[in-house]
């Protein structure tokens, strides 16, 4: 078959392909949209999850980030942050052969009146990670990218969970059903 003809085909199939991903509802993942105007952090001045949060955060265009809670209309709340190094499995001399790695991050969301947007919420992330001591450098750098790339994931995951918070709009006030007094029984003779 001529080449020629071989790229005739092509085309209908990728136009094919094109036109069932639109049809799918398949889009790219965009910025995400803060239900507020501003927001302050406590994560730590030098905090690396802190620092790539608030880069997305700007990017979306439409929520400040705050570097104090006054005049902020949402806080996110760090509890907890931590990293941990766990032995999933030992070769038959009882080194280690295999880590878990753990990311895990608590943390709320309030308003400025103190009123709990997102209670308290925990992040867990987990990688596991093989290990050899004659590879103890390349191991090294391996585990420094796995935390790298779980940070990246932790900032998606807490992008969707803020973007997913719905601030109370002000309503009318309830109104409560007119008492309706009690049939009274009539006097039996």
């Amino acid at each position: 078959m001529p080449a020629d003809s071989r790229n005739w085909l092509r085309w209908p199939l990728i136009l094919a392909m094109t036109a069932l991903l639109c049809a799918c509802g398949f889009h790219l993942r965009g910025t995400a949209n803060l239900p507020f105007k501003s927001l302050y952090m406590t994560f730590g001045a030098n905090s690396p999850l802190g620092i790539e949060l608030r880069r997305n955060i700007l990017a979306s265009g439409n929520t400040q980030v705050l570097s104090s809670a006054e005049g902020a209309e949402a806080t996110l709340d760090v509890l907890a942050e931590t990293r941990e190094k766990v032995i999933l499995t030992t070769n038959s001399s009882g080194r280690a052969s295999e880590y878990m790695l753990y990311y895990r991050l608590t943390f709320r969301v309030v308003d400025a009146q103190k009123k709990e947007l997102l209670p308290a919420t925990q992040i867990t992330l987990k990688r596991d990670i093989s290990y050899n001591s004659s590879q103890e450098l390349s191991k090294a750098a391996e585990e420094v990218l796995l935390y790298r790339d779980m940070q990246s994931d932790m900032v998606q995951q807490i992008l969707r969970r803020l973007a997913a918070i719905k601030t109370a709009q002000p309503t009318q006030p309830e109104t409560a059903p007119a008492a309706t007094p009690a049939p009274v029984p009539a006097p039996s003779k």
